[in-house]
């Protein structure tokens, strides 16, 4: 076997840790590829010189980490709408015009970032320690504060091998994380616990909600929201608070005939997750009549109710999860798994 083959051999099983702790670092899906690939060309390079003081792991997370932190050096923090500004007020009016130029918060998708293991409190962890409300929440904190609360309360690391591979102390370490802990509490407080894997309730709220959507059938999605529930679309800046609101929302702009949507099921950060395919207003869009990318759409659910829609409206992130551009117009809603 050659070096490069043992290399591979060695380290293609840490890779979606990798780009999990990367995504938590950088809040993108495609930001997490560029620095899991950066990590793994410098510690080729290093491979030589690895004299295995460490183990492989703590290696590359360290190699990564430190890509990370400098990948952040010149980049703002990754919002949600909700971030940004208030909660919209006039439903029925025209959105604000979408900003491509903010660099929004993106979702990822469970295949890509999978524990790789059957105990269910070892997935439950890996989901909760991927949900949208905590991502969101730690792009409000300094670089290091992040690396220190992701490697410290997520992966568990003691706070001596935090302090040594940022260069700094132990005493340095914990006071960051605790900093960390404070702000991280005012910027996601009491967030809702999310369920076991694949929790039947969620796949039978899920796929009520997808074949009201298709039907345009308000009243059942009004059904299945919150009181308080939010709605946000990046890379629109407009949001919207409180289920009548929405309900206005959906029936004036989005849900205005049936068929308009076709759902397919997916799953992005530990959370239930609907693929949106759009057909044009004026009929099917284009000569075969296919639905055409349109969002992907994250839901919170407590309570078997929905708290949160994030609808990522970026038909970009199809191919990231593996979903076709198109559908045809005859597809038939599948079981949420």
């Amino acid at each position: 076997m050659t070096a490069s083959e043992d290399f591979v051999r060695l380290t293609d099983p840490y890779r979606s840790e990798l780009l999990a702790h990367c995504y938590r670092m950088l809040g993108s899906v495609h930001d997490a590829e560029d620095q899991v690939q950066e990590t793994m060309i410098r510690a080729w390079r290093s491979y030589g010189e690895f004299e295995g003081r460490a183990s492989l792991r703590t290696w590359l997370y360290r190699i990564a980490t430190n890509a990370c932190l400098r990948a952040l050096e010149n980049s703002s923090r990754r919002p949600l709408p909700s971030g940004l500004g208030g909660p919209g007020e006039y439903p029925e009016a025209p959105l604000a015009t979408a900003r491509p130029e903010v660099p929004w918060l993106q979702p990822v998708p469970d295949a890509l970032v999978s524990a790789g293991s059957g105990d269910p409190a070892e997935i439950v962890a890996s989901r909760q320690n991927l949900r949208l409300a905590l991502i969101a929440a730690l792009q409000y904190l300094p670089a290091r504060q992040r690396a220190v609360l992701i490697l410290r309360d997520v992966l568990r690391w003691r706070a001596a091998e935090v302090a040594e591979m940022l260069g700094t102390t132990t005493t340095a370490v914990n006071g960051m994380l605790q900093r960390a802990r404070a702000r991280l509490e005012q910027a996601a407080p009491g967030e809702d616990q999310l369920h076991e894997p694949a929790d039947p309730r969620d796949r039978a709220l899920l796929d009520r909600y997808a074949t009201a959507f298709q039907n345009a059938d308000i009243t059942t999605v009004m059904e299945l929201l919150r009181e308080d529930v939010v709605f946000e679309m990046p890379p629109l800046p407009t949001w919207f608070a409180g289920r009548e609101l929405i309900g206005r929302f959906l029936r004036s702009q989005i849900l205005t005939e049936p068929g308009r949507f076709r759902m397919v099921p997916t799953a992005a950060n530990g959370q239930p997750t609907l693929a949106a395919y759009m057909r044009g207003p004026d009929g099917p869009d284009g000569p075969d009549g296919a639905y055409r990318a349109h969002a992907i759409q994250v839901f919170t659910i407590a309570g078997s109710r929905v708290t949160r829609v994030t609808s990522f409206n970026d038909p970009d992130l199809f191919a990231t999860f593996g979903l076709p551009s198109a559908v045809p117009a005859a597809a038939v809603l599948a079981p949420a798994c």
